[in-house]
């Protein structure tokens, strides 16, 4: 026994033997977290052992760069490299626990576009277990350390290492050749990450995406006008016909769109201990004179809330990597919502009560034509007046009428909540439902904040009446994404009632809110399934825009004549008939699994699938290659982004001059602002003013309280 341990070390304290202990190690921990950490959707032997042998080839190329190296270097450049893949591997596990998805070139170069108050998402989904990845780094170098192992400074001969390189790129081949075998177009079509990783392994996946990325960069250098032919050809034989009853209807009214952020469908009319979570949104979707939709779903993929508002306001998909907001936004031609709406005579204005540059905001919206981005320098600054990604929202929806009363009418504004983000966390005194019981912190949070936001609502809603804009006015609510990811299946099961929540159930849980609300409008609930992208062309119907004259790729929600194929970013689909999930097609009515199809429904599913790929594939060529710079519309001027300044003190003169025209709010109301009639229980607003009141009586100044926070609006710092 002692001779089986003797030689088993002597092994070992070869560089040769060194080196296989580390691919081994490796590998272990990578499959272990392929099973563990990630939701693959490995299915049969083939890709089970696929799952199984891909780290293998990648490692061997990877790993095998240290043989050419001798000595000690040898050793150390072998730890560096276990090290930085190990460390890409934990990015990506806390990255897909909460995104459901793999990091990108594109999501990184971003990065800095959205890195406020990340760390604390981070740390809210990080888990113990995590840190096991890093486990073989340790102990091999314990093992060094302590000598267990001695390195061999014995040099290796070049050729052997060169043929461990040939090797692993042999077995690459090989993996490659097998995962064909078994998912043809692998590369080559529109497939979901998870794919890519299940297939050829995590670190193949960063070379495509690498590859991919360089691609992107190369198409805008080389794109040409003619490029736009086969996107003109497309969008001609899907166009559908407007809804004529309701063309125009809106035409000449403000529109406001509400960001419900991370808010799902479900949470219409849903209670939780006998308690509705949403009752004013519950109301609005209900009124007469709202259009609600119960079948529109995310269709957002890296980007979330930066795609939600890209297909919003362009009718344009996000890119499948990264946001286009932050690689596109600050260079692409656009004819967005604000430059159409704007060049017929409306005023446009956004609003969020965080950082500017968050995913690119500052540069994106003057490319879209933005009048006006009231930002975070706009807003108050006081005690726990933000959580999250910004400023709370009852505070961020009473300062944002301030600047809405300025705006001449016809107006469109779009004001953008961050309360109902993630990680959901709010404070005790704005906390008036209890949380959930599924004992998933991250689910369980989620009703509160929702909750949270759904009083703001209530509040705007009530202070538009009060100035008469309930009346002039259109409002769109939407939700821009999922609110809990499908990485929570346990505990969305036992918040909805249900035995379990399987993959099709995670797809129709991507329904969201829409709904139009407007004095007047014939409403009721509408069952056409549709997503984000449809949302654009909607409101152009309703304002009386013919969207066909515009580069779009959604359709009419009210058309009678539409396909109600609904596209999602990573290539599955929705419709009232199917429902796509990976490589599994269900009956979306039932949900039954089909596991062999009828040739009638391999001729539905076929159609369905080759539309969604089209019209992705299209999309993407439109923003990666920038075509709208070859194309502009009868009656658009090409948007010029240097005509726009966000900075506060110009945009407060601009806002100043604009109050001659005489149409804004504040004009009407002879100069005596509303902001006073704004009735919020907002706790930290009563108690600046509480602080602010004592401090007076110090002073013996005696200013109102109302007077006190408009001091605190105007005086916060410029950008």
């Amino acid at each position: 026994m002692k001779q089986i341990g003797s030689r088993i070390r002597g092994y070992f304290n070869t560089r040769f033997g060194f080196f296989v202990l580390a691919i081994a190690l490796f590998w272990a921990k990578t499959y272990w977290a392929y099973n563990n950490k990630f939701n693959l959707g490995v299915k049969g032997s083939m890709q089970e052992l696929l799952l199984a042998i891909n780290p293998i080839p990648t490692t061997l190329l990877l790993f095998g760069i240290a043989l050419y190296l001798s000595g000690r270097k040898s050793y150390i450049t072998m730890l560096i490299i276990d090290g930085l893949t190990s460390v890409w591997l934990f990015a990506n596990i806390l990255y897909y626990r909460e995104f459901s998805d793999f990091l990108t070139f594109a999501l990184i170069k971003g990065s800095g576009a959205v890195s406020n108050n990340l760390s604390k998402g981070v740390l809210g989904i990080m888990e113990p277990t995590d840190w096991l990845v890093f486990a073989d780094v340790i102990v091999l170098i314990l093992l060094l350390a302590t000598h267990a192992i001695r390195m061999n400074i014995q040099p290796i001969k070049k050729r052997f290492a060169l043929g461990i390189s040939v090797l692993a790129l042999l077995l690459f081949g090989a993996n490659l050749s097998m995962a064909y075998a078994d998912r043809s177009g692998l590369l080559t079509r529109t497939f979901d990450n998870n794919y890519i990783v299940k297939y050829l392994g995590l670190n193949a996946y960063t070379v495509v995406d690498g590859v991919k990325t360089a691609k992107t960069s190369a198409a805008k250098a080389n794109a040409k006008a003619s490029d736009l032919d086969s996107v003109f050809k497309f969008l001609k034989q899907n166009q559908a016909t407007p809804n004529v009853t309701y063309s125009g209807v809106a035409k000449g009214k403000n529109v406001f769109i509400v960001h419900l952020e991370s808010l799902q469908q479900f949470m219409i009319d849903f209670k939780w201990q006998g308690q509705e979570v949403t009752p004013n949104l519950n109301k609005l979707y209900h009124a007469s004179d709202t259009l609600s939709f119960d079948n529109v779903f995310n269709q957002v993929g890296q980007g979330k809330t930066a795609d939600a508002e890209m297909m919003l306001e362009n009718s344009l998909f996000g890119i499948a990597e990264g946001s286009a907001m932050v690689a596109d936004g600050t260079s692409n031609t656009f004819q967005a919502a604000p430059a159409i709406l704007g060049q017929s005579g409306y005023t446009s204005a956004a609003f969020h009560g965080d950082v500017p540059s968050f995913w690119n905001r500052d540069n994106t919206y003057k490319s879209w034509g933005y009048d006006y981005f009231i930002s975070k320098a706009y807003y108050p600054t006081g005690k726990n007046f933000e959580v999250g990604y910004g400023l709370k929202d009852k505070i961020f929806m009473k300062y944002s009428t301030q600047y809405i009363e300025q705006l001449p009418q016809p107006f469109y504004a779009k004001l953008i909540t961050v309360t109902n983000h993630y990680p959901y966390t709010l404070d005790k005194k704005n906390q008036t439902i209890a949380k959930t019981k599924t004992g998933d912190k991250t689910v369980d949070g989620y009703v509160q904040t929702a909750r949270y936001l759904d009083e703001s609502i209530g509040e705007f809603m009530a202070w538009l009446k009060t100035s008469g804009l309930d009346k002039t006015s259109m409002v769109v609510f939407y939700g821009d994404h999922y609110g809990i990811s499908g990485n929570h299946k346990k505990a969305v099961a036992k918040l909805l009632g249900q035995e379990t929540f399987n993959d099709f159930d995670n797809a129709q849980f991507q329904r969201i809110p829409l709904m139009i609300h407007m004095a007047g409008l014939k409403g009721g609930i509408n069952h056409t399934y549709g997503g984000e992208i449809d949302v654009l062309p909607t409101i152009e119907n309703l304002l009386g825009i013919k969207s066909s004259n515009y580069i779009q790729f959604g359709t009419d929600l009210l058309s009678t004549n539409r396909d109600q194929t609904v596209a999602f970013r990573n290539g599955d689909f929705v419709t009232p008939d199917y429902t796509k999930v990976g490589s599994d097609y269900y009956d979306t009515k039932t949900g039954e699994r089909l596991s062999k199809l009828t040739q009638a429904q391999k001729t539905a599913v076929n159609q369905a699938t080759n539309k969604v790929t089209t019209t992705l594939s299209l999309s993407d060529r439109v923003i990666n290659s920038d075509l709208l710079r070859f194309y502009t519309p009868s009656g658009f001027t090409k948007v010029d982004k240097s005509a726009y300044s966000y900075n506060k003190t110009k945009a407060t003169k601009k806002l100043k001059a604009a109050q001659k025209a005489g149409t804004s709010v504040l004009s009407r109301n002879q100069g005596q602002s509303l902001l006073d009639k704004y009735v919020t229980d907002a706790p930290e607003l009563a108690d600046d003013d509480a602080a602010a009141s004592s401090s007076d009586r110090s002073s013996g100044s005696g200013s109102s309280s109302s007077s006190s926070s408009a001091s605190s609006v105007s005086s916060s710092t410029d950008e």
